[in-house]
């Protein structure tokens, strides 16, 4: 089967994509829980986060900090949330959610996003990004 993510990360199918490097990608996930909700994959396949190398996972791990900084200033965020699941896309991938009050990284509020919002709002993340 193919993976969704894997065919994101080889620009097979469009995302709306905030940053990337040669081992990562970062887009904006089509069903939100709150504004600005980002997807953090690795480009090579791994479909648990604990099977991934040692190195490869520090360096996952540091970039969603990384990212963490620009995207809290962006949206003026108390906090950016973090989640590391892997069931419904069987692809690593971190959820980096701006939050401000307890309850708001409920995975039970994520909905349908426009994609006319999504395309301009990665638009203007990358512009945040870009310096990272």
């Amino acid at each position: 089967m193919e993976c969704v993510f894997c065919n994101i990360a080889k620009g097979k199918i469009p995302a709306y994509k905030v940053w990337e490097n040669e081992e990562f990608l970062a887009f904006l996930d089509i069903k939100p829980i709150m504004k600005g909700h980002l997807l953090l994959i690795p480009k090579r396949h791994y479909s648990y986060v604990f099977e991934i190398p040692e190195d490869e996972y520090i360096k996952l791990m540091k970039t969603a900090k990384q990212l963490s900084y620009p995207l809290r200033r962006f949206f003026k965020a108390k906090r950016i949330g973090l989640i590391i699941e892997g069931l419904e896309v069987e692809h690593v991938h971190i959820h980096l959610v701006p939050i401000n009050v307890a309850g708001e990284l409920n995975p039970a509020n994520s909905k349908e996003g426009n994609p006319e919002e999504l395309k301009i709002l990665a638009e203007e993340l990358r512009k945040s990004f870009k310096d990272f």
